[in-house]
């Protein structure tokens, strides 16, 4: 009798232990997404902010179609990708994707930014300073959300990476998740916006 309540002791430990892990990775996995929600509701308000840019622009843009076109395609293309990541935040490639047209989307908006600067009634237009003034804003919410995320995001990594988690962390579908990285190094510099 005495060797089976040791076995029941010692297994109860073991599902105790497994649990205990298992919760911990739940946990850090739900701290991620949270963070990634986070990050798509500072990407939704600049996705609505650009398409006022643009209309603002256009005005005093006659010649410049082109870069107006480039923003709202970049930015479509950014919107897409942003839907397709917040449905699963665990998705690594929708991630790598998001970054992506991120990008590009940061891209032309630098190309923007260089054009209005050749538009002083442009940069001196009350509603164009207004926008400007809310997109730089969000710019620096997005930049401290990213940074909320790929910190849960490397939290995680790392707790499903260590043993005995990692043993855990396979057979019960913990996938490694992906930061939200920006790929060109001319994305990483930032747009210059001035007044």
């Amino acid at each position: 009798m005495l060797p089976v309540i040791i076995l029941l002791v010692v297994l109860g430990l073991i599902i105790f232990f497994v649990v205990g892990i298992y919760n911990g990775l739940v946990t850090l996995r739900n701290r991620y997404k949270n963070a990634f929600a986070q990050i798509d509701v500072q990407l939704q308000r600049r996705y609505d902010l650009i398409p006022n840019l643009v209309e603002t622009a256009k005005g005093y843009m006659k010649h410049e179609k082109e870069t107006l076109e480039a923003v709202i395609s970049a930015r479509n293309q950014a919107l897409g990708a942003s839907k397709k990541a917040a449905s699963d935040p665990s998705d690594g490639g929708a991630v790598k994707n998001l970054g992506m047209a991120e990008s590009m989307l940061t891209q032309a908006m630098g190309k923007l930014m260089v054009v209005v600067e050749q538009y002083p009634e442009l940069k001196a237009d009350k509603s164009m300073s207004q926008l400007m003034e809310e997109l730089s804003s969000t710019e620096n919410r997005i930049a401290f959300s990213r940074q909320a995320f790929n910190d849960a995001v490397m939290e995680y990594n790392t707790s499903r990476e260590k043993v005995p988690n990692n043993f855990i962390a396979g057979p019960f579908g913990f996938r490694e998740a992906q930061l939200l990285e920006i790929e060109t190094p001319e994305a990483r510099v930032a747009p210059k916006v001035s007044f």
